[in-house]
C-alpha cells in the first residue's frame, strides 16, 4: 500500500477503498510517526473531507489535486514532530 521513495511516501488507497476498507486510521498513524522532512503523496478515489480535516488537525497543510475523475491526490509534507 505505501511505496517509500527516498523521503517521499506515495500511498494509493484507492483499491482498499473500493473494496469497502477505511485506511483513515492506519494513515494518520503512519504520519505521526513518520520523520521530520516526509513529503506524503496520497491517492484516493474522492475527496476525503474526514482526512484532510484530520491531517491538518496535527499542523499539517494539505493541497488536493482531482487528477481525474475518481482519482484525488492529497499531498502534504510533516514539518514538526506531531
Amino acid at each position: 500500500m505505501f511505496e517509500i521513495i527516498n523521503n517521499k511516501v506515495v500511498m494509493d488507497v484507492r483499491e482498499r477503498i473500493a473494496r469497502g476498507e477505511h485506511p483513515r486510521g492506519e494513515i494518520l498513524q503512519y504520519i505521526k510517526h513518520a520523520p521530520i522532512g516526509t513529503i506524503f503523496e496520497i491517492h484516493l478515489p474522492f475527496r476525503p473531507e474526514p482526512l484532510i480535516a484530520n491531517i491538518q488537525s496535527l499542523g499539517m497543510n494539505v493541497i488536493v489535486n482531482e487528477l481525474e475523475p475518481h482519482h484525488v491526490r492529497l499531498m502534504t509534507v510533516k514539518l514538526d514532530e506531531i
